[in-house]
């Protein structure tokens, strides 16, 4: 049944991509555990839905068929029914049985999301800070004691954590080649499991509508070997200009940013994730637009 429902799947996304002209497929085509599982996800979901939609249309044309306008005799009176109790018990059970059938796959699926990939469950996952602010990321590995804008460098076959927050308004950060997208919010923290099985450069980018900046909010994802991650650590450590609290509140101004690469974090200034400096971009802000108002 599976090796059917893939095939019926996926002729019906590019049906549609065809349609819609300009929409990717890198959801199909995952680099990663996460991303797998949603693929197949994807595939058992318009599988069956493909299979619904043939039944409905099955029965649509027998009906046609059957009852459609015939000549009878005159004074032909139609039999009076007042129901068929074995048929409506029928209509009630299937919509709960196809709810079931859909909602089973997408429960355990999104619980086995909430934590690291169970092939790579033994390794101690990657943390990396995920912040987004107008419009651009910044990128903080506490650990190694790093922060990129607009660029990452993780290890393969290795779980990534992504404590995602936002300075300002709500993002989403998401990378189709390695899973689904989770939501950056100001004064809060989600969290989100990624991998990358192996290496490459994938494309990442907000997908939360938040302004006149959005459609180049955008960052690359460049996963190496584990010796290589070691390597770009060790150099940047040494070669990396420190993140400066003057430097970085310049980021938090509203605007696009070149890729940047730091030897200290921006979380030892702020932590956008907790709820009293939920407001502390716009605060950098007013002050920005008041000093200029004053050179003026």
């Amino acid at each position: 049944m599976r090796k059917l429902l893939k095939p019926m799947g996926l002729l019906a996304i590019v049906a549609l991509s065809t349609f819609l002209g300009g929409c990717q497929l890198t959801v199909l085509d995952p680099k990663g555990p996460v991303a797998e599982q949603q693929k197949d996800l994807i595939y058992w979901s318009i599988g069956f839905m493909l299979f619904i939609v043939a039944v409905v249309f099955v029965l649509f044309s027998i009906i046609i068929v059957r009852y459609r306008e015939k000549k009878l005799p005159e004074g032909y009176e139609p039999p009076d029914h007042h129901g068929n109790t074995f048929l409506e018990i029928i209509w009630t059970v299937i919509p709960i049985l196809i709810v079931i059938a859909l909602a089973i796959p997408t429960v355990k699926t999104i619980y086995a999301l909430d934590k690291a990939p169970e092939a790579t469950s033994h390794k101690k996952p990657l943390v990396i800070h995920a912040t987004s602010a107008e419009w651009k990321w910044m990128f903080s590995y506490p650990e190694q004691n790093l922060e990129t804008v607009n660029y990452l460098v993780i290890p393969e076959d290795r779980p990534i954590l992504f404590k995602l927050t936002s300075a300002d308004s709500m993002s989403a950060l998401w990378i189709p080649s390695l899973g689904g997208q989770e939501y950056n919010m100001a004064g809060m923290q989600t969290e989100l499991y990624l991998q990358a099985d192996k290496p490459g450069i994938y494309e990442g980018r907000n997908a939360n509508f938040n302004g006149e900046g959005f459609a180049d909010q955008k960052f690359k994802v460049k996963a190496v070997t584990q010796e290589e991650y070691d390597k770009w650590v060790k150099d940047k450590q040494k070669s990396a200009p420190k993140l400066t609290k003057k430097e970085y509140d310049h980021l938090l101004l509203q605007g696009h940013a070149k890729e940047m690469t730091f030897s200290s974090t921006h979380l030892q200034y702020v932590d956008h994730s907790k709820m009293h400096n939920a407001g502390y971009a716009e605060k950098i802000r007013k002050q920005s637009e008041k000093q200029q108002d004053k050179a003026h």
